[in-house]
């Protein structure tokens, strides 16, 4: 049986993209509290279903798969820029396919604007009314407003005009950074990305006989199971190892490991591998919000994923990407790996000195590089310990070498050491997690 936050769930999902909601629409509809219908509607936000804009409302919004994850709806613009809404409310579910900023004459500028296009403009009238006659949106910076004829005609096309406060190059920026940090995430694996691999669901019920378990093992040649309870919520899981003493006749409950460990599908694949190396199992339940079981995931299937996504290009950098740019590798005089580099005002504190944080993500960087010359995997970080001997100034040279004391088959040992002018400005000894192939 559904909950009434499913419920609601489920109507909105049912709703026609760029349809309206607010709190006490669902609640007189569907006859919940208004708390139980804000609950949800924050939900469908989180899940992409819907997107909320100050002075408009609640719109639902095309939900896009993980491919097109970089692609921004004009709801999401006027977010990301802090806008209002002129005219053409009823496009703001609309996907824009590029940007492009009106800095030229007319006739030069309308080479570029072509439908689904989002035009970015200052105060040019008659640019806001072609451009929308040409099917683009349109985003007008500094503040200023449109004229009446401009916002009748977003409206008749819904077509969104947006107005901002901030300027040309701040709005150009504030989205290309929105679109940057999507494809960053896009690089993620998350556990949903992988569900759709796995084979038909199968669970056990915790008052089913040991019998059946071993019905379900001749069936299907598994021998692992999650055991849910009348409500569909995960209470357990059942392997081959766990019924033996029992007989035939005896329940599921008696027999499993209760309260076991879940993962929801925005879990990330590296967290859930992680959990997998970490505790010995082979498999996780997938559970939505409210506890009930929604798929499984094995550590098989994890891996191979794993796998997938580092044979694929690279889309985004991230701060430690970013952070060791500027370092390369070198050997000293024994042999060891080492990697140099300068600090650059990117990497200081407000005293001007490299940043503690900056610091630990240099190192973590240098010896997974190391590692992974001499273990083919994928290698997660498990502790870091740090000490910092003295302050390194901006415009210093160091260099990280990490040495490795201990490499075992599932964790390895490093000891690290930070030098500037040939004196240890910092030590390090580093755990990391190896997780097979």
């Amino acid at each position: 049986m559904t909950t009434k936050h499913e419920q609601i769930i489920q109507y909105i999902e049912s709703l026609d993209v760029g349809y309206k909601i607010s709190v006490r629409q669902i609640a007189k509809e569907l006859h919940v509290s208004d708390g139980t219908a804000y609950r949800a509607i924050k939900d469908a936000e989180a899940k992409g279903l819907v997107n909320t804009i100050e002075r408009v409302g609640t719109v639902r919004i095309e939900k896009k798969q993980r491919s097109d994850i970089e692609k921004l709806t004009f709801a999401e613009v006027v977010n990301i820029v802090d806008g209002n809404v002129l005219g053409g409310k009823e496009g703001l579910h609309k996907t824009l396919n590029r940007f492009v900023i009106g800095a030229m004459k007319l006739e030069a500028m309308m080479r570029y604007v072509e439908p689904g296009n989002l035009l970015i403009v200052g105060n040019r009238d008659n640019v806001h009314r072609i451009s929308l006659e040409r099917g683009a949106a349109v985003l007008v910076t500094g503040g200023f407003d449109a004229t009446e004829k401009v916002k009748q005609l977003a409206d008749r096309l819904e077509l969104p005009v947006i107005s901002s406060s901030y300027d040309t190059f701040t709005v150009a920026s504030l989205i290309n950074r929105a679109i940057y940090d999507r494809l960053i995430k896009k690089e993620i694996l998350l556990v949903e990305d992988m569900l759709s691999m796995n084979q038909k669901l199968i669970y056990l019920f915790e008052h089913d006989p040991v019998s059946y378990f071993h019905e379900k093992v001749k069936e299907t040649g598994h021998s692992r199971y999650p055991v849910v309870d009348e409500s569909n919520k995960v209470v357990g899981i059942v392997t081959a190892k766990d019924v033996m003493g029992y007989s035939a006749n005896e329940s599921i409950e008696k027999a499993m490991t209760k309260n076991p460990i879940t993962v929801t599908p925005k879990t990330s694949l590296a967290s859930a591998a992680h959990e997998m190396v970490w505790e010995g199992i082979e498999m996780l339940p997938v559970v939505n919000d409210q506890k009930r079981l929604i798929g499984v995931i094995s550590r098989q299937d994890v891996i191979k994923s794993l796998q997938y996504i580092q044979k694929q290009p690279q889309v985004g950098e991230t701060m430690q990407d970013l952070s060791f740019r500027g370092f390369v590798e070198a050997t000293d005089r024994q042999g060891n790996i080492l990697f140099r580099g300068q600090v650059t005002p990117q990497m200081t504190d407000s005293l001007g000195t490299l940043s503690t944080g900056v610091l630990t993500s240099i190192i973590t960087e240098s010896s997974l590089r190391v590692l992974r010359r001499l273990r083919r995997g994928d290698l997660s970080l498990q502790n870091l310990s740090l000490y910092s001997l003295k302050p390194v100034q901006l415009e210093s040279s160091i260099e990280i070498i990490p040495k490795i004391l201990d490499l075992g088959r599932k964790q390895a040992k490093l000891d690290i050491e930070v030098i500037h002018e040939n004196q240890v400005v910092a030590k390090a000894m580093m755990m990391a997690q190896t997780i097979e192939r």
